[in-house]
């Protein structure tokens, strides 16, 4: 039987009791969302809802929670079934398939978790976030894992996924306004490719991840933290973050992505008489963002 002694002395009773009852949705069971599902069951968070539409296959498996024992099963039940491990009381519900075919599932959820690289998907959960006014967690890691970056999209405070991602390929950085984000190493169909980063570097950010989700559980008890900005840039190696001035390895930058008033998703360009447009297509918010997608492009994999 699992004990939460431990986190019980660490959060409180009531925090705990609270968490018990939060439900997060996680699309993306891969290296990334799989660790953070994971490590969101292990600070009590009791049920989730988890989207994911790939098999476990041979090449995961140095850089999941999973292991050879779950090969070829759906990365989705195989997570569930850690969580279950972890947490026998927990309710977890486990959908393979692309998180458009399954948008209702993600209504009634308290918090909703990106793991996915690809900008599609991240775009097509945004638009559902937003309809749903549901706080979402996103983080991206970059080119051969050498850092990556968290933000907290919360759709009644900030920016929308997409006016985040227009605002951070443009350098419109509201902490730093004479500096440039180097963002060079996302590839031209707009997807940070971890590939081949090493897990432990995936794990960083996705710890990241897991830790700003759960300090958004965890609003209004003791616990909560304030963060200095609604974004996290991470560095696993050095990395010029800003134009000029080098991030030393396990360094970080903090800056905060303001919301634009003309984004096409969630500013005023985006409502007609007061009501929301649903003219707007995924492939004109991602060309605001600088991104070129087809629109027959598949989802992002798992991160």
């Amino acid at each position: 039987m699992t004990s939460w002694d431990r986190i019980e002395r660490l959060l409180g009773a009531d925090a705990l009791a609270h968490l018990r009852e939060r439900t997060v949705g996680v699309i993306g069971l891969g290296s990334g969302g799989g660790f953070v599902a994971e490590s969101l069951a292990m600070s009590g968070v009791g049920r989730f809802v988890l989207i994911d539409d790939e098999e476990l296959e041979a090449s995961n498996i140095v850089r999941h929670i999973c292991d050879l024992r779950d090969l070829g099963r759906p990365k989705a039940q195989a997570v569930a079934d850690m969580i279950r491990y972890r947490n026998p009381n927990a309710v977890v519900k486990a959908i393979r398939g692309r998180v458009e075919n399954h948008l209702d599932a993600l209504d009634g959820l308290d918090l909703l978790v990106c793991g996915v690289d690809g900008e599609w998907a991240k775009y097509v959960i945004n638009r559902a976030a937003l309809a749903r006014g549901l706080t979402t967690v996103y983080a991206g890691v970059y080119e051969r894992g050498e850092g990556g970056d968290v933000v907290v999209i919360r759709p009644s405070e900030g920016p929308c996924y997409a006016c985040w991602a227009a605002a951070l390929r443009e350098g419109l950085v509201e902490s730093a306004p004479s500096d440039d984000l180097d963002y060079g190493m996302i590839g031209p169909d707009g997807t940070l490719k971890a590939e081949p980063g090493l897990w432990l570097h995936v794990v960083r950010v996705a710890a990241t991840q897991a830790d700003l989700a759960l300090n958004e559980l965890l609003r209004g008890f003791p616990h909560h933290r304030a963060m200095p900005g609604n974004t996290v840039v991470l560095a696993n190696h050095a990395l010029e973050v800003f134009a000029g001035r080098i991030t030393l390895p396990f360094g970080a930058e903090w800056v905060t992505i303001l919301r634009d008033p003309n984004c096409l998703e969630c500013g005023q360009r985006s409502r007609l008489n007061g009501e929301q447009r649903t003219d707007v297509s995924l492939n004109d918010l991602m060309a605001q963002s600088g991104l070129a997608l087809e629109a027959e492009e598949e989802p992002g994999e798992s991160v």
